[in-house]
């Protein structure tokens, strides 16, 4: 069962407070009607719609112009994550809660990236879940610092996959230069003044940093190299 309502752009509550329209995706009734009865009992909330599917969520949505989406995830046609990214294209101002059964770092990271303003799992109670609503509906972010740190990390590895060397300090760079010149752990230790036994593990970390298992792998990389100039040694 899907339930529209007519669109009106700014709704307030009997008391004169401003009512947070929103809209509900889940493939499964009865947890759509529980969020309904749920949210229906707060004053400052107004479920304006509701649908099952991708299909039909994108039919309505556009339409009804709801501040807030509450999208799951999994989805019978799709998934709430691209549903998310197809909708915001269409209407930047909505604000995109994912609401899921699961906690996969990987599925907040994608929703995140697409866009969504918030990621909350189905165990939220629901005084939360309707304040999280509320706070999307006025523009906060719902990203706590677990996902905040995951993203980073996330950014920062596409970041490092794209140039090999970010990853690298300046005592690492230099030692990958001496591996393209050929050098010996013995004669890469006397030039960096260090024991022959220490060259060796950084040679090792130097390798793993970089996704190789031979030196020589990493001294044909330093002559197809591009390098910037090299730090003073």
């Amino acid at each position: 069962m899907n339930r529209t309502t007519r669109y009106d752009p700014v709704e307030y509550s009997a008391k004169g407070v401003h009512m947070v329209r929103v809209f509900l995706v889940d493939d499964h009734e009865v947890v759509r009607r529980g969020l309904i009865d749920l949210l229906s009992a707060d004053p400052e909330l107004d479920v304006i719609g509701e649908a099952g599917t991708v299909a039909h969520a994108m039919a309505q949505i556009p339409a009804l112009r709801p501040d807030v989406a509450v999208l799951d995830v999994r989805l019978p046609d799709g998934n709430g994550i691209e549903l998310c990214r197809d909708l915001l294209s269409r209407l930047p101002d909505l604000r995109c809660l994912m609401l899921t059964s699961f906690t996969s770092d990987e599925a907040m990271l994608d929703a995140i990236l697409a866009g969504a303003s918030g990621y909350v799992v189905k165990d939220i109670k629901g005084m939360e879940l309707a304040k999280a609503i509320k706070d999307v509906g006025a523009g906060r972010s719902l990203l706590d610092n677990r996902a905040a740190a995951a993203l980073m990390a996330k950014l920062r590895g596409a970041a490092q996959r794209s140039d090999p060397l970010s990853a690298l300090s300046d005592q690492e760079r230099i030692l990958l230069d001496l591996l393209g010149e050929g050098l010996t752990n013995k004669q890469i230790a006397a030039r960096m003044f260090l024991a022959e036994k220490t060259v060796k593990n950084y040679v090792s970390r130097l390798l793993a940093k970089l996704g190789m298992e031979r030196r020589t792998q990493a001294a044909v990389f330093v002559s197809k190299l591009d390098r910037a100039p090299q730090p003073d040694r």
